[in-house]
């Protein structure tokens, strides 16, 4: 944790959390003269007059017609404003094929994807096209999980890729196959799909396919900051903490900054004493 990063500069890294109608969009990543999930979420941030300052970061990319109970998109920006009312504004221009369920407040210019956990995805195949008996499915199941060279169920992306090895675990519930792993290659999921439920190595359609969940990791959780209820301080409008609270973020008034800090940083070494990390910011 580099407390200089937070005291030194004025950004802040944001994670908002998304989910999205796949079908509704050509891809997820930008293409031009093409509707897609990030360039949609970029002009409707633009209409806002949010900005940032470099591109965009996932938690985890989806394929064509692929959507999205939760994805992650994380950026870097100056804003520190209200985060309730940004949500409200994205998701009142937007339609109900893009919508903003929550926004989280980090430490700015994450190497983010790397910091993903896991992620799980929901394959669920209409059931008359479905041709592998239940005992087939969970058999292949129990032999595809584990971590080995998922080369054999990607596409020539895939292979160009100087890393094979994945770690997955899959299980079939309720017609659905339940797929989670700390990283996939292209079309590993749609094409473990069709060999579990069809035999045949060919990636079923994206339609059918949902990522369902970002599972974060320790080190990103604790690079997450919440409002503190449970302190109070004079002079101080807003407190903020990560969850192991070895950082806390002292909000107040340019008024009454130098009173907070106090004559040769007198009054702020007293409150370190007692929190640990404090840095304190200007309420703009």
């Amino acid at each position: 944790m580099d407390i200089r990063t937070i005291e030194k500069n004025d950004k802040w890294g944001y994670m908002f959390y998304i989910k999205y109608d796949g079908t509704k969009f050509h891809s997820f990543d930008e293409i031009v003269g093409k509707r897609t999930v990030k360039g949609r979420f970029k002009e409707l941030m633009n209409e806002i007059g949010f900005s940032w300052a470099k591109g965009i970061q996932q938690g985890g990319r989806t394929d064509a017609k692929v959507s999205a109970t939760e994805n992650i998109l994380y950026v870097s920006s100056k804003f520190d404003g209200n985060k309730k009312n940004l949500q409200e504004r994205f998701n009142l221009l937007s339609d109900e094929s893009l919508k903003i369920t929550m926004i989280k407040k980090t430490f700015p210019n994450l190497a983010f994807p790397e910091l993903v956990g896991r992620r799980e995805y929901i394959y669920e195949y209409p059931k008359k096209r479905v041709k592998n008996s239940l005992e087939e499915i969970e058999k292949l199941c129990r032999d595809l999980s584990g971590r080995y060279d998922v080369s054999e169920f990607t596409d020539k992306k895939g292979l160009e890729l100087k890393e094979h090895i994945r770690e997955v675990d899959i299980s079939f519930k309720n017609g659905k196959l339940f797929f989670s792993g700390n990283s996939f290659m292209p079309k590993q999921v749609r094409i473990m799909s069709g060999y579990i439920l069809t035999g045949r190595k060919e990636a079923l359609e994206g339609k059918y396919l949902n990522l369902s969940k970002i599972v974060l990791s320790e080190e990103l959780k604790n690079n997450i900051f919440e409002k503190v209820e449970d302190v109070k301080i004079a002079g101080v409008e807003r407190i903020e903490s990560n969850r192991d609270r070895n950082l806390y973020i002292l909000y107040t008034s340019k008024e009454k900054k130098g009173e907070l800090i106090g004559k040769n940083g007198k009054n702020i070494k007293a409150l370190k004493k007692i929190y640990g990390n404090i840095v304190v910011k200007e309420i703009c």
